[in-house]
């Protein structure tokens, strides 16, 4: 079996299922993976067979969405002749990691395919939203990558075909411990403006881990970290808490390993405005913005915050089982194709 795998590459996240799900891939075929975008920290040792710049997401140091570099990206003459040139028709199974060129490449050559990742859950309703929709974030989320069927990941199985979080290897088997840290990742955050909230709180010490630094430094109360998967794993799991954005990966690796959590969306990202409305049922402390009340909410958080815990497990196998079981055909949606499963 011949297998197209295409990955977004503007956030770790993706990479980092990527990296997880390719040994349970490879056992069905060969796998190529195609990499859209480059925005990523995380340096892979993936089969890639295909590259492209893609869509990808800028940042301004405030922790919102950068439009202007963003709008500088689209190339329409570009993206149409890697539309044709993209070789979906030439595999057996194409899935899609929220990648749009492979979505129209597909839809261009009429080839099936499955969108599988934390986005393919919002096609149901029964996922947590704001308390104001967005429509253009609910547009983006539905038609940005479509495909023939779609299977979901969130912080759990809101819907029959959403299953619970891919997590790291290294996460399921850890044993947590509590050496006093507190661990940042803000991306949307320039080094400057974390490190004058941060450095304000002198009795705590937070290891803060940025695409800014290059090597370790350490400034009174705070220790800046290049950004290292497995550098940023080994804080996490011995810290006291973790302070990041309103993400999928991370924030489901903190819910698993039972720590403390903080998150702050970044502003401007829909997607991200839905998964804070779904961690703060979970008991997660979610603020707007990182600012001058940011001491007075972080003290709140330390001392009074739940720590909610999921207890997640290795679902891969099953998830893939699932996905090649019930493969769709051309213009079957792939929960159609299937009856009810409880997951």
């Amino acid at each position: 079996m011949k297998i197209f795998y295409a990955v977004q590459a503007t956030g770790n996240g993706h990479i980092s299922r990527a990296q997880q799900l390719l040994p349970y891939l490879q056992r069905y075929g060969k796998v190529d993976i195609f990499l859209s975008g480059s925005n990523s920290q995380l340096q892979g040792d993936l089969p890639v067979r295909f590259r492209s710049r893609g869509l990808g997401l800028h940042y301004n140091t405030e922790g919102s969405l950068h439009y202007t570099k963003i709008a500088k990206q689209l190339n329409p003459q570009r993206i149409w002749k890697e539309i044709r040139q993209l070789p979906v028709e030439k595999y057996d199974v194409v899935i899609n990691d929220f990648e749009c060129l492979t979505a129209l490449a597909c839809a261009y050559k009429n080839v099936p395919s499955v969108q599988f990742g934390h986005q393919a859950s919002f096609r149901s309703d029964l996922v947590p939203r704001p308390a104001k929709k967005e429509a253009i974030g609910e547009f983006i989320l539905n038609h940005f990558a479509k495909a023939s069927g779609y299977i979901g990941l969130h912080f759990q199985a809101y819907d029959h075909f959403i299953f619970e979080p891919v997590i790291k290897k290294q996460i399921l088997q850890a044993a947590p411990a509590n050496k006093g840290h507190i661990t940042v990742y803000l991306s949307a955050y320039n080094d400057e403006t974390v490190v004058r909230y941060l450095s304000q709180l002198k009795s705590f010490r937070f290891e803060i881990f940025s695409k800014e630094t290059r090597q370790t430094v350490k400034q009174g109360n705070i220790t800046l970290m290049p950004v290292s998967g497995q550098l940023f794993n080994e804080s996490m799991i011995n810290s006291y808490g973790v302070i990041t954005g309103a993400g999928f990966e991370t924030p489901a690796e903190v819910l698993h390993l039972g720590k403390k959590l903080m998150v702050i969306p970044i502003r401007g990202q829909y997607e991200q405005l839905c998964n804070a409305a779904a961690l703060e049922r979970l008991g997660v402390k979610v603020i707007d913005r990182l600012d001058e009340q940011f001491s007075r909410h972080f003290l709140n958080w330390i001392a009074l915050s739940p720590r909610p815990e999921m207890n997640y497990r290795n679902n891969i196998p099953e998830m893939l089982c699932y996905l090649m079981d019930n493969y769709p055909v051309k213009g079957v949606p792939l929960d159609l194709l299937m009856p009810e499963v409880i997951i």
